[in-house]
């Protein structure tokens, strides 16, 4: 085990966090590392939204050119942020076990703007995020929301909104979750959400074969699932589309929740289907298949439209 297996990642407090537990569960293997934190372009540009950018994955394209021009070995993601089409030589080497999938409200103490016809100002970058919450709060407005999980906090503290929508996972993994938040349980998560994926160079079997221990066989299914999902319904478009799957041991099952929306919130197509084991290489196909058939390819082909302009 000569080799230093160099591990990419975003140079943000929660990224290098992440970064850092694989590092430690390699270095208990009997690995050595090192961790070369890079600036993504996501990082860089705070004055526009993602989807403004013009491009899927921006927190993952620096690091996808790190690792096809060898400056790294592996690098580590929030799943949630990978495009479900990897570069390619670039693979998906192992999926940790995953954390909280649930999406939170951060506020300031007084919740009372959540009652029935309040108004309110909410905080999230999110399409998926913002289309469920005007779904639900059709009087509230929710404003652009940029930046690394701090920057995020603080823009909240520094304005007169409300609330932000945060990714549960995120804060406690870098133990900044507030006492005072409101758990959102009827949000569907975004794909993948609380997953860390980490990829690698498909021709380095040194790396390969260590990252492979680090996989968790239930999460990579359930991630799998909603993935497929979003690839199926998605085509390469940006939408408002959230999924989870989620394995039931008690009787060998997987229960499955999507939805897609516009973006104003007014449409939304959802789906719940429960099925054996048996059927979970295609459940995200599937369903993305029949939300579509509902009436969903219509919005798809109109958001794509409405981001080509």
């Amino acid at each position: 085990m000569n080799k230093i297996i160099r591990i990419g990642t975003r140079d943000s407090e929660l990224a290098l966090w992440q970064a850092k537990k694989v590092e430690d569960t390699l270095k208990e293997l009997g690995y050595r590392t090192q961790l070369v934190p890079v600036k993504s372009t996501g990082d860089l540009v705070l004055d526009k939204p993602l989807y403004e950018m013009g491009i899927t994955g921006v927190f993952t394209k620096t690091l996808d050119v790190a690792m096809i021009n060898k400056q790294i070995d592996i690098a580590v993601h929030s799943m949630k942020d990978v495009p479900t089409a990897l570069p390619q030589g670039i693979v998906q080497g192992a999926v940790l076990k995953r954390a909280s999938t649930a999406d939170i409200l951060l506020h300031k103490g007084d919740t009372s703007f959540l009652s029935e016809n309040a108004t309110a100002v909410i905080a999230s970058g999110s399409l998926r995020r913002k289309a469920q919450w005007l779904n639900r709060y059709p009087n509230h407005t929710v404003v652009d929301l940029r930046g690394n999980v701090n920057t995020r906090m603080q823009k909240l503290q520094d304005n007169e909104w409300n609330g932000a929508v945060f990714a549960s996972a995120g804060l406690d993994r870098i133990n900044k979750k507030p006492k005072n938040f409101v758990p959102l349980d009827w949000m569907i998560p975004a794909p993948a959400q609380g997953a860390m994926v980490v990829v690698v160079n498909m021709d380095d079997n040194f790396a390969l074969d260590a990252v492979a221990q680090l996989n968790d066989y239930e999460t990579e299914m359930t991630t799998h699932i909603e993935r497929q999902f979003l690839r199926t319904l998605e085509g390469g478009c940006t939408a408002p589309i959230g999924a989870l799957a989620m394995y039931s041991e008690h009787d060998d099952t997987i229960d499955f929740k999507g939805v897609l929306l516009s973006l104003d919130g007014k449409i939304k197509f959802e789906i719940h289907k429960v099925v054996p084991i048996e059927e979970w290489k295609k459940l995200g196909f599937t369903a993305a298949k029949e939300i579509m058939a509902q009436g969903g390819e219509a919005l798809i082909n109109e958001l794509r439209l409405h981001f080509k302009r």
